[in-house]
């Protein structure tokens, strides 16, 4: 029998604060030995290129690579994957690029300009990346939806190159990854992984080209080596476990709401799943349809030890206690379980990803809805956005300035220049004032 017993907790319980840090809280414990580990991952391969990545591959995904070619999967085996799907999965993955590709369309940012009355000019130039990396996780691991999430916008916001990273254990590739890359515009495809792909992006190599930002999900070893590039490239984030926080007025079936909390805790043991609800009742009842349902999930071993450890039943007095608290948590997920969720989501201010109503489970955000599945977690939802295409787009000052506008705006400079002791900066405002 596996141990499901999730902590209950109340917002009336004196001691609630503190019960629920302990329940939020994320050490992510980092090893000194991966960081220097890394560290010397990243240094041989700015230094070493090609025959560092070709060293590591062999070594971490015991594949032989004789030479820097091979490191590159030829456009036509992408061809070939998407060519060989069955055509319900090749139509399931098309339809969720297009539905990706139409929500993306609108985050674009378009520049803009206006005119003062003197005649300068200011506006916003906006600007694409040149080149964005993609990591893709390998082995086991088959994400062809982040493959999606990732590519897509940048490519919808102009990105002139899309290069994508993937380890291929024992030469293994995965077709239904390498057929979302097709679908979505990846231009080049590198058999690497690890904290070895993410140096390859950074720093480039003989083969692999360096970017200018690098996006996707990984592990230890990645994140840490995205930590320590981060500078010399741009990242996405640094992401935590998965959350899940679902608000319920009560009245939403009880196995829905069960099949929800484990959508999130299946993915690891240290992933999050939280139930708000007035109604004791109703928490006893999900309780007891996670206990019968749980038997029944093939990953059961890790949804359990994910309730168990960081999973939680709250009672609050409201509906509107509820919005409060799931403001404090800032989940990556938050579900709205309620007959009005309208009447609610306008008091949310920090949440990734809002799932409106009974109907809209968080797993149909995670594949197909068209919003960005990579989303900030861990509480950082309270001053970080979903990933999107302005994520891929430069913002860059127009200024223009008018022989008028000069010279009223060099006198402000002048004056706040001198302030700072900085005359260079007041004389070159000062030569454009008019009589002067």
């Amino acid at each position: 029998m596996l141990d499901v017993q999730m902590q209950r907790l109340s917002t009336i319980d004196d001691d609630f604060d503190q019960q629920l840090t302990r329940l939020l809280a994320w050490d992510e414990q980092q090893d000194a030995s991966i960081h220097d580990r890394v560290m010397q991952i990243l240094a041989r391969v700015r230094q070493e290129g090609d025959s560092a990545l070709i060293e590591y591959t062999k070594a971490f995904d015991l594949f032989n690579i004789e030479s820097s070619q091979q490191l590159e999967i030829p456009r036509p085996v992408l061809d070939q994957a998407l060519v060989s799907l069955s055509a319900p999965l090749r139509k399931a993955l098309e339809t969720a690029a297009e539905r990706i590709r139409a929500y993306a369309r609108h985050q674009t940012i378009k520049p803009w300009q206006f005119t003062e009355a003197d005649g300068t000019v200011l506006g916003q130039h906006v600007t694409p990346l040149d080149r964005a990396g993609l990591y893709v996780p390998g082995g086991k691991a088959s994400y062809p939806s982040s493959v999606l999430m990732n590519a897509i916008p940048a490519k919808v916001a102009g990105v002139r190159e899309l290069v994508m990273v993937v380890p291929t254990p024992g030469g293994e590739t995965n077709q239904l990854v390498l057929a979302a890359a097709k679908l979505a515009g990846i231009d080049r495809v590198f058999r690497i992984g690890g904290a070895q792909a993410i140096a390859a992006l950074a720093y480039g190599t003989e083969t692999v080209p360096a970017v200018e930002k690098i996006v996707g999900p990984g592990n230890i070893y990645v994140a840490t080596a995205k930590k320590l590039v981060f500078g010399q490239v741009g990242i996405d984030m640094i992401a935590g476990p998965s959350e899940i926080l679902v608000i319920c007025d009560g009245q939403t079936d009880p196995e829905w709401i069960t099949a929800d909390l484990f959508s999130q805790a299946e993915h690891d043991e240290d992933a999050q799943a939280i139930l708000l609800c007035p109604d004791r009742t109703y928490l006893d009842t999900v309780e007891s349809c996670i206990r019968r349902m749980l038997p029944e999930m093939e990953r059961a071993d890790i949804i359990a030890a994910s309730l168990r450890q960081r999973g939680g039943l709250i009672q609050v007095s409201s509906l509107d206690e509820a919005v409060e608290l799931a403001n404090r948590i800032a989940p990556e997920h938050l579900e709205l379980s309620v007959a009005e969720p309208e009447t609610l989501v306008n008091g949310i201010r920090n949440a990734g990803a809002v799932f409106m109503g009974r109907y809209t489970a968080e797993a149909l955000g995670d594949y197909c809805a068209g919003p960005n599945h990579v989303l900030p977690t861990s509480g950082t939802a309270r001053f970080s956005s979903p990933l999107g295409v302005y994520d891929f787009q430069k913002r860059t000052s127009i200024i223009n300035c008018s022989a008028s506008g000069a010279s009223e705006l060099g006198k402000i400079a002048s004056v706040l220049a001198r302030g700072e002791s900085l005359t260079a900066h007041a004389r070159s405002a000062e030569f454009r004032i008019r009589g002067r």
